[in-house]
């Protein structure tokens, strides 16, 4: 498993692992049942105190996005489902994203293709 560091970041080091996981997990690098390194294994990796390390893994698990076995490590569970409180605000969010693009003058067409493209813009 890869991650990359940017100290220039304004983003603490922990949530920069999170997104780098969860980034891994949506795009199908890592996968349901996959190990991670363990937390002494990937703070030597990154030259970074265990602590940070920890403090990823415990939010990845709140939310569901790994699960922790003692004894054995902590594995990808996959991509977390929504409550349909989060889905519902999620879709309330997209829908005033859409409102404030079309009042820019972005149509819905090309909001599509650029959905299609997998949030590629051309530039």
């Amino acid at each position: 498993m890869l991650l990359t560091l940017d100290y220039r970041d304004a983003r603490p080091i922990y949530t920069q692992i999170c997104d780098n996981i969860r980034q891994q997990i949506l795009t199908g690098i890592l996968c349901t049942g996959d190990r991670l390194p363990s937390v002494r294994e990937l703070a030597t990796q990154l030259t970074i105190n265990p602590n940070t390390i920890q403090r990823a893994y415990t939010q990845l698990e709140m939310e569901g996005w790994i699960t922790s076995v003692p004894g054995k490590g902590s594995f990808v569970s996959g991509i977390p489902v929504a409550s349909e409180a989060d889905r519902k605000a999620a879709w309330e969010e997209l829908e005033r994203l859409h409102r404030h693009m079309k009042q820019m003058g972005i149509n819905t067409r090309e909001i599509t293709d650029y959905l299609n493209q997998g949030g590629k813009q051309d530039a």
